[in-house]
Protein backbone atom coordinates (compact mmCIF):
# COMPACT_ATOMS: atom_id res chain seq x y z
CA UNK A 1 0.00 0.00 0.00
CA UNK A 2 1.51 3.11 -0.74
CA UNK A 3 0.01 6.78 0.87
CA UNK A 4 0.49 9.98 -0.34
CA UNK A 5 -0.50 12.91 1.73
CA UNK A 6 -1.55 16.56 0.98
CA UNK A 7 -2.04 19.31 3.28
CA UNK A 8 -4.95 21.44 2.60
CA UNK A 9 -6.14 24.53 4.74
CA UNK A 10 -7.69 23.05 7.33
CA UNK A 11 -7.27 18.98 7.14
CA UNK A 12 -5.13 16.55 5.76
CA UNK A 13 -5.98 14.20 2.43
CA UNK A 14 -4.23 11.08 2.38
CA UNK A 15 -4.60 8.84 -0.80
CA UNK A 16 -4.55 5.20 -0.41
CA UNK A 17 -3.19 3.31 -3.14
CA UNK A 18 -3.55 -0.41 -3.00
CA UNK A 19 -4.33 -2.88 -0.63
CA UNK A 20 -5.25 -2.58 3.19
CA UNK A 21 -5.05 -5.86 4.80
CA UNK A 22 -3.12 -7.58 7.50
CA UNK A 23 0.10 -7.21 6.09
CA UNK A 24 -0.85 -3.27 5.01
CA UNK A 25 -2.38 -2.33 8.06
CA UNK A 26 0.63 -1.86 10.19
CA UNK A 27 1.90 0.19 8.30
CA UNK A 28 -1.08 2.36 7.75
CA UNK A 29 -1.65 2.49 11.55
CA UNK A 30 1.87 3.30 12.13
CA UNK A 31 1.67 6.36 9.59
CA UNK A 32 -1.62 7.43 10.49
CA UNK A 33 -0.18 7.63 14.51
CA UNK A 34 2.30 9.77 13.20
CA UNK A 35 0.65 11.93 11.76
CA UNK A 36 -1.96 12.60 14.78
CA UNK A 37 1.06 12.90 16.70
CA UNK A 38 2.50 15.70 14.04
CA UNK A 39 -0.85 17.49 15.06
CA UNK A 40 -2.41 16.88 12.17
CA UNK A 41 -5.81 15.67 13.76
CA UNK A 42 -8.07 16.29 10.66
CA UNK A 43 -7.71 13.65 8.22
CA UNK A 44 -9.48 13.13 4.57
CA UNK A 45 -8.91 9.32 2.93
CA UNK A 46 -8.87 9.40 -0.18
CA UNK A 47 -9.89 6.05 -1.31
CA UNK A 48 -10.29 6.25 -4.99
CA UNK A 49 -7.14 4.34 -5.59
CA UNK A 50 -7.76 1.56 -3.17
CA UNK A 51 -8.54 -1.87 -4.51
CA UNK A 52 -8.91 -3.99 -1.37
CA UNK A 53 -10.17 -3.65 1.84
CA UNK A 54 -10.19 -6.66 4.30
CA UNK A 55 -11.69 -7.36 7.80
CA UNK A 56 -7.97 -6.20 9.29
CA UNK A 57 -8.36 -2.98 7.01
CA UNK A 58 -11.39 -2.32 8.74
CA UNK A 59 -10.17 -2.75 11.74
CA UNK A 60 -7.16 -0.29 11.21
CA UNK A 61 -9.98 2.21 9.99
CA UNK A 62 -11.89 1.93 13.09
CA UNK A 63 -9.28 2.23 15.62
CA UNK A 64 -7.84 5.49 13.39
CA UNK A 65 -11.31 7.11 14.18
CA UNK A 66 -10.94 6.07 17.89
CA UNK A 67 -7.38 7.88 18.10
CA UNK A 68 -8.94 10.76 16.00
CA UNK A 69 -11.63 11.26 18.69
CA UNK A 70 -9.90 10.84 21.32
CA UNK A 71 -7.72 14.18 20.34
CA UNK A 72 -10.84 15.91 19.36
CA UNK A 73 -9.93 14.89 15.16
CA UNK A 74 -12.08 13.98 12.61
CA UNK A 75 -12.50 11.53 9.85
CA UNK A 76 -13.88 11.79 6.51
CA UNK A 77 -13.75 9.51 3.33
CA UNK A 78 -13.71 10.50 -0.08
CA UNK A 79 -14.01 8.99 -3.76
CA UNK A 80 -15.20 5.51 -2.32
CA UNK A 81 -16.42 3.49 -5.44
CA UNK A 82 -16.71 0.07 -6.51
CA UNK A 83 -16.09 -3.10 -3.90
CA UNK A 84 -14.81 -0.51 -1.22
CA UNK A 85 -18.41 1.45 -1.30
CA UNK A 86 -19.67 -2.21 -0.97
CA UNK A 87 -17.75 -3.06 1.94
CA UNK A 88 -18.54 0.53 3.88
CA UNK A 89 -22.01 -0.44 2.81
CA UNK A 90 -21.88 -4.30 4.56
CA UNK A 91 -20.02 -3.49 7.58
CA UNK A 92 -22.05 -0.13 8.51
CA UNK A 93 -19.47 2.15 7.61
CA UNK A 94 -21.21 3.91 5.43
CA UNK A 95 -23.34 4.84 7.92
CA UNK A 96 -20.55 5.59 10.88
CA UNK A 97 -18.43 7.66 8.89
CA UNK A 98 -18.72 10.80 6.63
CA UNK A 99 -18.16 10.25 2.83
CA UNK A 100 -17.36 12.84 0.15
CA UNK A 101 -17.64 12.36 -3.62
CA UNK A 102 -14.04 14.67 -3.34
CA UNK A 103 -11.54 14.72 -1.18
CA UNK A 104 -11.57 18.70 -1.44
CA UNK A 105 -14.69 18.67 -0.39
CA UNK A 106 -14.54 16.31 2.64
CA UNK A 107 -11.74 18.31 3.56
CA UNK A 108 -13.94 21.76 3.18
CA UNK A 109 -16.83 20.35 5.52
CA UNK A 110 -14.66 18.67 8.05
CA UNK A 111 -14.85 19.42 11.57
Amino acid sequence: MELNQKKVENATIVRMEGRLDALTSPNFEDAVCKLIKAGEIRIVFDLGDLEYISSAGLRAILSTAKRLKAEEGAIAFANITGMISEVFEISGFGSMFNIYGSALTAANKIS
